[in-house]
């Protein structure tokens, strides 16, 4: 039998061509040995080592959408299965997403700890990746640069901290961790991820890797997306659906907290309640996310860390 050449394609960001992965492994799962497929996006390295892409010089290209999304307010729809049910109706074939999780690869080389971590004196399994900026399109991800510094403080001496970012986003400086903002590519990144014992930050492209290397994260969420969405099994939400008058019964799916006066449509779609008392202006559905939550959820992935000691971790696919 012929195999169908598929070449996906998408030009969104590396945080969302991760949860592609759960279709490519979906689709081999379900019809083994009948499609070959390839990728042709804006983070190709992120399908490096992935047992499921054949580099292709020809095939059907298929634009590939989340339209899930435009009812996930409504439905109870995951990111991680909207890239499957859009492949689903362009096969015309069954595709229910039989992973909850995204599927990245390594090679034996990338799974030893980074130098720069080892340099800095740190372990696998020792420390915990945050991501505490933002990008400048959705700004209304940003929690409290004061708060991420009160959890950092809170746990100093106890976990070591790495703060990671893209260096042509806003990542301002955390004191008292290693600073890695603008320094990782995305397999380093992908590497840093693998080894850490958990990670930090808003709905973003580090919530995605640490589900795909099984670890616990603590999402902060606040009211700017549907918590069903956005979830993994891993994963703590700390969100404030029900809590304010623009995120009560739906997510508000705004972008940015002010305007930013860039000409962006962006600035279209701004906060209803800003909070300006704070370096960095915030909404107040992530104003409401106090330090003291941030820190019980990580002592409790802490404490189940503990009590499983001797349990394998860093799983991968």
């Amino acid at each position: 039998m012929d195999r169908r050449a598929l070449i996906l394609k998408c030009t969104l960001s590396p945080g969302d061509l991760c949860t592609l992965t759960a279709a490519i492994e979906s689709l081999h799962a379900q019809y083994p040995g009948r499609f070959l497929t390839d990728v042709g996006t804006t983070c190709d390295e992120l399908f490096l080592h992935n047992p499921w892409i054949t580099p292709l010089p020809s095939g059907e290209h298929v634009p590939m959408h989340y339209g899930d999304i435009q009812r996930s307010n409504d439905q109870p729809r995951t990111f991680i299965s909207a890239y499957t049910r859009h492949l689903e109706k362009y096969l015309g074939m069954p595709l229910p997403a039989l992973t909850n999780r995204p599927h990245l690869y390594l090679s034996d080389d990338e799974k030893r700890l980074p130098a720069r971590l080892r340099e800095n004196g740190v372990e696998t399994g020792r420390y915990w990746v945050v991501c505490a900026g933002i990008k400048s399109d959705f700004t209304l991800k940003q929690w409290p640069l004061e708060h991420y510094q009160e959890v950092v403080d809170h746990f100093r001496g106890r976990v070591a901290f790495v703060q990671v970012g893209s260096g042509d986003d806003e990542h301002p400086a955390l004191e008292g961790v290693i600073d890695l903002v603008g320094r990782t590519g995305h397999r380093d990144l992908m590497r840093v991820c693998f080894h850490a014992a958990g990670g930090l930050g808003p709905i973003t492209y580090l919530q995605h890797l640490c589900a795909a290397f099984e670890k616990p994260y603590v999402a902060l969420l606040g009211g700017r997306e549907p918590v069903m969405w956005t979830q993994y099994p891993l994963q703590r939400t700390l969100h404030t659906m029900g809590m304010l008058s623009c995120c009560r019964t739906k997510a508000c799916w705004k972008s940015r907290v002010v305007a930013r006066g860039d000409g962006e449509a962006h600035d279209r779609s701004l906060c209803e309640l800003p909070v300006l008392d704070f370096s960095i202006p915030v909404g107040r559905c992530m104003a409401l996310i106090r330090p003291v939550e941030v820190i019980a959820a990580i002592e409790t992935c802490l404490d189940g860390q503990v009590r499983t000691q001797g349990v394998p971790g860093g799983a991968i696919s």
